[in-house]
């Protein structure tokens, strides 16, 4: 038996050891009416890593009961983002394909006693449900015979009615402490087209009987879902029963879903920045969906392993931002090529330098295999602004009036004057070369505490620099409300200039610009026209190992 890391596969476990279940099969069932989010892939990584865990089967299943929200679009972004994560499902299947079973289940129901139609509205059926306190009204229709039903269901499907105009109702208990146990509606009238069926129906079944249905059909033995389905359960459980259909009948299992700061996991709203045009699209770069983090440049491992770090539990908390950040860092301090980018130019002119040269430059130092890359150098370099300080404080080891740095990869300089205009502002640095003092070949006896980046001011290419904040700001005085929190400044587009190399990137490339954070090449790029995203600041605040 393979050791459980929480209660879900502690649950698993007694299963197979009882011998209740034989072989573990999960499902991951969106509902195909936006793109999937940050929160789902803690869904994601639970139930396909209970598939590679214990060796079992995980389908990819689409809840597309409700054809008036759900997409073709949808369906097609979420097929690439579970396989950008890493997953790979057993069937591709869709709630729609179980329609004509639902349909039989729900007439066996009615067959047996325990469903009517109801000719009641919306507003009325919430208004007989009752209180956690108080019971709720029987439907006037509620004791109507087996046959009438059996009329009226048959006519609501061969579309004899308009939409709202009848319901179909399980018959349980009004007096139920839970409500959704009270009459719940299953079946309503809905003339729309389905992105997968068409016109065939104009009846629709509900989430909460279309999906024990679907997963007891497929023969799903633990149906994994969020907490805000708990109370559901006991409605779950009854549909699979009624509807008899055979041991093992799945086991719901609910787990808190994932909450982090000033992070959006309300697909509704995510929706609405975009057709308001809020946010660049659903791949938005600041967006929490995964096309959105993918276009970020967040790495699916890194993903992977927050989800993992972070863990299964049944109490809602919220993880900081700062956790994702560090988890992501720490791939890329691995994975992601260092080159120099320069974002705020000065302008260093080295006096004594005359020539041009190819310099090797290490790529990245922590990669398993090292790898060098060609960075020109010549007489004409721009160092970044804040490498410079005419009055310098305390130990301060970057360049400063007759002060000595390091140029990464290539020499130690010198500089010798500092040019300003008439209104005291430096513009241009006139520095030496120190003889003898390449980057690897060093002898010149002189001993420097900084190193710097720097670019070749004939050969660098400039650059547009996505910088990203949250979409969210922090809550003050008590104000949630997400439209009140719409980050106005979450997108900033500076230039930089970078390093040459660069222009042989390919989509999706990440590098750190050292000294300053880990980027990625944007769809956007056109030729010499680069665009790159905002990953990761290289500063970590949060300490993984907490």
């Amino acid at each position: 038996m393979v050791e459980a890391k929480y209660f879900i596969e502690e649950i698993i476990n007694a299963d197979l050891e009882s011998g209740k279940v034989k072989k573990v099969f999960t499902r991951f069932p969106p509902e195909p009416n936006g793109y999937l989010h940050i929160g789902h892939a803690k869904s994601l990584c639970i139930n396909f890593g209970i598939k590679s865990k214990y060796k079992g089967k995980c389908n990819l299943r689409f809840d597309d009961t409700n054809p008036s929200k759900e997409d073709t679009e949808y369906v097609e972004s979420i097929k690439r983002d579970i396989k950008w994560l890493g997953f790979k499902w057993d069937k591709l299947l869709f709630a729609s394909d179980y329609f004509d079973v639902m349909f039989e289940c729900a007439v066996k129901l009615i067959k047996k006693g325990l469903a009517y139609v109801s000719d009641e509205t919306a507003e009325e059926i919430r208004q007989r449900r009752g209180t956690l306190t108080e019971p709720g009204i029987e439907s006037p229709n509620r004791n109507r015979s087996v046959e009438e039903n059996l009329k009226l269901f048959y006519e609501m499907r061969d579309g004899v009615y308009p939409d709202g105009s009848k319901v179909l109702r399980a018959k349980i208990d009004m007096a139920s402490p839970n409500l959704n146990m009270r009459d719940p509606v299953i079946y309503r009238v809905l003339h729309a087209t389905h992105h997968n069926t068409g016109d065939k129906w104009c009846i629709y079944p509900m989430y909460d009987f279309a999906h024990p249905i679907e997963d007891a059909h497929e023969g799903i033995t633990h149906s994994i879902c969020t907490l805000e389905f708990e109370d559901h359960r006991p409605l779950y459980d009854w549909v699979v029963r009624e509807c008899e259909f055979p041991n093992p009948l799945p086991q719901q299992i609910e787990f808190a879903r994932l909450n982090i700061t000033n992070t959006i996991m309300s697909k509704r709203y995510l929706k609405k920045l975009v057709d308001e045009g809020k946010v660049l699209g659903w791949d938005d770069p600041r967006m929490p969906t995964l096309s959105g983090l993918r276009r970020r440049g967040i790495p699916p491992e890194a993903l992977r392993d927050f989800c993992e770090r972070i863990g299964v539990s049944k109490a809602n908390s919220e993880v900081e931002e700062s956790y994702l950040h560090a988890c992501v860092r720490d791939n890329l301090n691995r994975s992601a090529n260092r080159v120099m980018a320069v974002f705020d130019p000065l302008k260093v002119v080295l006096t004594n330098y005359d020539g041009s040269e190819e310099l090797t430059v290490e790529d990245n130092p922590n990669a398993e295999e090292l790898t060098y890359r060609s960075v020109p150098f010549s007489r004409e370099i721009y160092i970044d602004r804040s490498d410079f300080a005419l009055v310098p404080p305390p130990k301060y080891y970057r360049l400063k009036p007759d002060g000595y740095v390091r140029l990464k990869g290539a020499y130690i300089i010198h500089c010798d004057e500092a040019v300003c205009d008439d209104c005291g502002e430096v513009v241009e640095l006139h520095c030496s070369v120190v003889p003898n003092s390449k980057s690897g070949e060093d002898s010149s006896g002189v001993k420097v505490k900084g190193v710097i980046q720097w670019v070749d001011a004939k050969t660098c290419v400039d650059v547009t620099v996505r910088k990203l904040q949250s979409l969210l700001t922090d809550v003050v005085d008590g104000v949630t409300d997400f439209n009140e929190r719409f980050n106005e400044n979450s997108l900033l587009e500076v230039t930089a200039k970078v390093e040459r190399s660069l222009l042989k990137a390919k989509k999706e490339d990440r590098f750190q610009f050292m000294r300053v954070g880990y980027y990625v090449l944007d769809k956007d790029s056109k030729g010499r026209k680069l665009v790159f995203n905002e990953i990761v600041g290289l500063k970590d605040s949060f300490n993984t190992t907490k």
